[in-house]
């Protein structure tokens, strides 16, 4: 009999996630751990856990082989030293998010290419304004977009620029997907390709390497009428150097759904800037089927675990990713 602990806290869409876990896996004890307390008690017998194990509670964890993460990209303080060295696998549930991101990172583009927050901000004031637009129109189907990171969102969104006639690069360690339509380069190529392109579009994860990458030096290499989009982890991303860049026009403007601190402070310079697009790191927020995404991924994992085979999404845990 194999133990899987499901570490607290726990959502209200997951809550009846351990009766159907238990009702498809009967060679499992399914532990709902409610609390620290809780928790101390069960990882002594888990050969399996859903959530995060904190440093704390590592050692006690003494038969784990197998951490399913319940994100993609999970908050900074996940991936620490001991459970970095630690053998167990761990798997993330990326590749559920691809469409949702990519559609959000997508009306970036398109509002930003239309001017669309000059419009809005005549509209708040009932100002009929056919000029009000105080950026360069951009054609998308002669334009270009350099995606940084592309895993399951990113390939998904070269495939939507791509779509609108758009030349799209790539910059990604780790190619894992086919994309005949992105002209493909490594991480050592990044600074060269910024100074041409009319979109960056950043949907990598919070890792060692990516953590402030995007920062002053990198928005001055981008031509004046380019934007920064971010729909990966917002710790990537020098927020102060964003807003001095937009506001000194060395670029046009940005679209962010991630930030350096979360929720972004209300005396933060980027929620006054023009040209600047930001919604509250809800990208995914509303997707209902998201939910049961995370749990398929879970029960086939399970499922692998169980009967010896490979397990899905295994995680470089030295890149965090």
């Amino acid at each position: 009999m194999l133990t899987l602990v499901m570490m607290p806290p726990h959502t209200a869409p997951r809550r009846d996630w351990s009766t159907r876990l238990q009702a498809a896996l009967p060679q499992y004890r399914i532990v709902v751990a409610e609390d620290e307390v809780a928790a101390r008690h069960a990882l002594v017998d888990a050969d399996a856990v859903f959530g995060w194990v904190p440093p704390a509670l590592l050692p006690l964890a003494g038969k784990l082989r197998w951490l399913q993460s319940q994100e993609a990209g999970p908050q900074a303080g996940f991936y620490y030293r001991a459970l970095i060295e630690h053998p167990v696998t761990i798997c993330n549930p990326r590749g559920i998010y691809n469409d949702h991101v990519s559609q959000h990172a997508l009306m970036f583009v398109l509002a930003l290419a239309r001017g669309l927050p000059y419009y809005v901000a005549a509209q708040q004031e009932r100002r009929w304004d056919p000029a009000a637009r105080q950026s360069r129109y951009i054609e998308l189907s002669t334009a270009s977009a350099l995606i940084v990171g592309v895993g399951g969102i990113g390939h998904e969104t070269a495939r939507l620029c791509a779509a609108f006639g758009m030349r799209v690069l790539g910059v990604d360690a780790r190619w894992e997907y086919p994309v005949p339509f992105v002209e493909q380069h490594s991480p050592a190529e990044l600074d060269a390709l910024l100074p041409p392109v009319d979109f960056v579009i950043s949907t990598l994860p919070h890792t060692p390497e990516t953590e402030g990458m995007w920062q002053g030096e990198r928005f001055a290499r981008m031509k004046s009428t380019a934007y920064f989009i971010n729909v990966g982890r917002g710790l990537t991303t020098k927020l102060d150097d964003l807003a001095t860049a937009v506001e000194a026009g060395v670029i046009a403007g940005c679209g962010l759904d991630v930030f350096e601190t979360e929720p972004l402070p209300t005396d933060h310079k980027l929620w006054t800037l023009p040209n600047v697009l930001l919604t509250p790191h809800i990208a995914v927020q509303d997707a209902a089927n998201i939910y049961e995404r995370q749990f398929a991924v879970l029960l086939e994992n399970a499922q692998r675990f169980a009967a010896g085979q490979p397990l899905r999404n295994i995680v470089d845990k030295t890149h965090w990713f």
